[in-house]
């Protein structure tokens, strides 16, 4: 049950409310800078970009807007529940768009496989690729379904943080057979290996390798079915740019260009934050958007640590890290018209290519690509007549041995991804680039504080998620808590807006902080 009055945002404007600080103006920073404005809490939220949105930020060029990270809204329930709680209403502010169909996943061997939140057109796509399939198909659906309800109806929007939580569900994960992977399930219910991969691939929009994974990240196939796939019109910066006008709005402040050093502290008690150019910011209350990671090894780096040591950070495994290259291209509106929002091209391997990119560390000859075309349903994406591609393959984050040196890999990558683009999707592209911008672990390290230049930050692995990931709560001080991708719940926009939640639900109300 909610504890948000909105009307206390006003009061807190008008009174001495205690202050809460939030580090990291991402989606989940904003989100809760949101929840604890409609609490009444006064808020001042710092960031080391020029824009917020964090991951969710986007960079233009030549009037293209590159969306620099998530490029899909799904379970826009969690968005529009945030904006209720804030007294506003979320379709009045964002423009959101049905995707239909969802994606288009292309094989090698000119196999396709269209994806939709319509039944009978998914189950005619499974019979028209494997006709054995349709009866393992139905039960893969009632299976995705009932790990929705579980684990992110139930274990996804609360708080995780006391062993006992644990111990009360294991019953449940285990005759879900969380331990089995998901690519593991998908096996049991299809036979045919396009299909194993098509119900199978979703954990990499999360940073898991999805033959380790546990399988209860086969939700997303439900919650893909049930609210479908969406794009907001100016992408996720636009819904970012909102959130931090409404925290202006309850009288908050969004600092952006001030990067936190360092959390402080009175005995036990976070005390407030120390930013980079020195200047000392007091709070009542202090939560962390920064990478749970860096929370722990960077901004509590003078504090004695029981659980999250940096022998621990060392030896946890660690999501893949991304090559994505931003580009625009010139006079092709209407070219490649068989090519739609979104489309994922397989590489020759499937395991083979996770293996090297999760545990081997090496950067493989071949790939496998997600392609995001926003100005097929954003014009404000490119110029008139022109188009904007994000085109993003997983590779190897920094921390592996013989890690891979982006320096001298950097323009090679691009050159065999547009070979790849040209050969399978955009012929002809080479003729037709415009502006462009790369980012390269070495990027994510750099921009966002991501230890190894990760992309989603801890891997979702069964000994990684719930009660085993970093507390929305820390254990580690008092007054200090965490949101965003590296915590219980975890990455993607349902997990990361869900931290803030959970966050909800753990802060005192502001009459009840100690002053």
């Amino acid at each position: 049950m909610t504890r948000i009055d909105p009307t206390l945002a006003t009061a807190a404007r008008l009174t001495n409310a205690p202050h809460a600080v939030v580090i990291g103006a991402g989606l989940g920073g904003l989100a809760s800078a949101m929840r604890l404005g409609a609490m009444g809490y006064r808020l001042s939220v710092f960031d080391k970009l020029d824009v917020p949105g964090g991951r969710g930020s986007a960079i233009w060029k030549d009037g293209h807007r590159f969306d620099l990270g998530p490029t899909i809204v799904t379970v826009p329930q969690v968005f529009r529940a945030l904006w209720a709680a804030c007294g506003r209403k979320f379709d009045d502010d964002i423009d959101l768009r049905s995707l239909d169909p969802f994606y288009e996943i292309r094989w090698p061997d000119g196999s396709h496989f269209s994806a939709s939140g319509d039944t009978d057109r998914m189950v005619e796509e499974i019979r028209r690729l494997s006709p054995s399939d349709v009866d393992g198909y139905y039960k893969f659906l009632s299976d995705s379904a009932a790990r929705y309800w579980f684990g992110f109806e139930d274990l996804g929007r609360r708080s995780l943080h006391r062993f006992r939580d644990l111990v009360a569900v294991l019953p449940t994960f285990a005759r879900m057979r969380a331990d089995r992977s998901v690519y593991a399930h998908a096996a049991r219910r299809v036979k045919d290996e396009r299909l194993r991969m098509a119900l199978s691939f979703h954990p990499l929009f999360i940073g898991g390798d999805p033959f380790n994974v546990t399988s209860m990240y086969i939700l997303v196939s439900h919650l893909e079915k049930e609210f479908g796939v969406h794009y907001a019109m100016g992408g996720v910066a636009e819904i970012a740019r909102v959130m931090a006008e409404i925290i202006h709005s309850q009288g908050g402040i969004v600092r952006m260009g001030q990067e936190v050093d360092e959390i402080l502290f009175k005995g036990d008690r976070a005390s407030g934050v120390r930013l980079a150019g020195g200047e000392i910011v007091s709070a009542d209350l202090v939560v962390s958007n920064a990478d749970a990671g860096w929370t722990y090894s960077h901004l509590l780096r003078n504090r004695p640590r029981k659980r999250w040591t940096d022998s621990k950070l060392d030896r946890s495994r660690w999501s893949m890290g991304l090559f994505v290259w931003y580009f625009g291209t010139k006079g092709t509106r209407g070219t490649w018209r068989d090519v739609g929002h979104h489309t994922i091209l397989n590489g020759p391997r499937y395991k083979g290519l996770v293996q090297d990119i999760f545990l081997n560390g090496k950067l493989s000859d071949d790939m496998s690509l997600y392609v995001h075309r926003p100005s097929a349903t954003d014009p404000s994406a490119a110029p008139e007549g022109d188009d904007t591609f994000y085109v993003l393959s997983p590779v190897p984050h920094l921390g592996h041995d013989n890690g891979v040196d982006w320096t001298v890999e950097r323009d090679r990558y691009r050159k065999k991804m547009l070979d790849v683009l040209e050969a399978q999707l955009l012929p002809g592209l080479s003729e037709h680039l415009g502006p462009e911008e790369i980012l390269t672990p070495v990027d994510f390290k750099d921009r966002y504080n991501a230890p190894f230049g990760t992309g989603f930050s801890i891997e979702p692995r069964i000994l990684q998620s719930a009660w085993f990931r970093p507390h929305n709560i820390s254990e580690e001080a008092e007054n200090l808590f965490l949101v965003g991708a590296g915590t219980h719940p975890g990455a993607g926009l349902p997990g990361v807006m869900s931290s803030a939640e959970v966050l909800e639900q753990l802060v005192p109300m502001p009459h009840e902080v100690p002053r």
